[in-house]
């Protein structure tokens, strides 16, 4: 009963003490959270600069610290227990946002879908941030790839090619 009473009364004075999630022209918000898909997961890294009342860009990464090894026949290759290098583990993006927090009418949740252009795709993705303190707040993110840049069949090429989910911190840097 007690675990219960404290996480009502944390989640009351989130809700009640929750800051505005986008400002604007001038905003830059860091997002550091684990990065979940299918073969592995990671870490994730971001950040977002405001350009305008509701547009940002900013720059991601990703690396698959836990991904499955391999074994098996893969197209007209056998593998034994093949591990994947450090190119098909990390990616990294430039990114555009749509910060809709003003156009829902709710300034503590920044919902933002937008592009990518990364080293493996182009995609794209929706998330959203909530601040709890000026400072600190919560993101999530749903990313997933629209073009792939190569036909390579590799055992591993699909790693940096799927949809991936992402869940974190977030802090505001202005």
């Amino acid at each position: 009963m007690r675990k219960i009473i404290t996480v009502l009364f944390l989640v009351t004075f989130g809700i009640t003490n929750a800051q505005q999630a986008f400002k604007g022209k001038g905003d830059s918000k860091i997002n550091i959270g684990a990065n979940l898909q299918d073969g592995g997961s990671g870490i994730q890294g971001s950040a977002d600069f405001g350009l305008g009342e509701n547009f940002s860009y900013g720059f991601v990464f990703t690396y698959l610290l836990g991904v499955d090894e391999f074994s098996g026949i893969y197209g007209a290759n056998t593998y034994a227990d093949e591990k994947p290098e450090f190119q098909d583990r990390f990616d990294t993006k430039f990114r555009i946002n749509a910060n809709l927090s003003s156009v829902i009418g709710v300034k503590e949740l920044d919902v933002y879908p937008g592009l990518s252009l990364g080293l493996h795709n182009f995609g794209g993705h929706v998330g959203g941030r909530y601040f709890f303190t000026d400072g600190f707040g919560v993101f999530t993110e749903l990313g997933f790839p629209i073009a792939k840049y190569s036909d390579n069949k590799d055992v591993f090429d699909h790693l940096n090619n799927q949809v991936t989910f992402s869940i974190g911190a977030s802090f505001n840097l202005d």
